[in-house]
């Protein structure tokens, strides 16, 4: 029986995930969300800062803003495709995937607790950290669930 830190950190990436097949199949419709997401904020001509999370760009370095968007934009979507090369190639990091957004949705809602923005509406994306915790955190718990065959 593989100990957690193996299970979380295996000697070898590859397919060989072993875990609950849901949180895979989660794992790639986050992946797949976080794709479009990322294109949004990295296409869009605001970046989604306006249009999306409903800033004012009416302001003196709205062009920043949309700048910062975009950037994140951007990272958005490396990250996204990192996920999908780790579910199309090296599954058995899965459970490791889910540790990272864990943390990184707990470091963008603390981010968003010390350093307040004004938005005129609740952003997709704030509603959206309530759901990724509990969800990370299942999907994580599931994805370490091997189950043993016994011959």
């Amino acid at each position: 029986m593989a100990s957690l830190f193996e299970k979380i950190f295996p000697k070898n990436a590859n397919n060989d995930y072993k875990g609950h097949k849901l949180a895979a199949y989660v794992f790639f419709l986050l992946a797949a969300m976080g794709t479009v997401r990322s294109c949004i904020h990295f296409l869009a001509p605001d970046g989604g800062a306006g249009t999306i999370a409903g800033m004012d760009l009416s302001v003196a370095g709205a062009a920043g803003i949309i700048f910062g968007f975009s950037l994140w934009g951007s990272s958005q979507l490396l990250y996204a495709i990192i996920q999908l090369v780790v579910f199309f190639r090296y599954r058995t990091l899965v459970p490791f995937m889910y540790i990272l957004m864990l943390c990184e949705t707990l470091m963008r809602m603390f981010i968003g607790h010390i350093k307040p923005v004004h938005f005129a509406h609740t952003p997709p994306g704030a509603i959206l950290n309530h759901v990724m915790i509990p969800l990370t955190i299942i999907m994580l718990i599931l994805s370490l669930w091997h189950k043993e065959k016994h011959k």
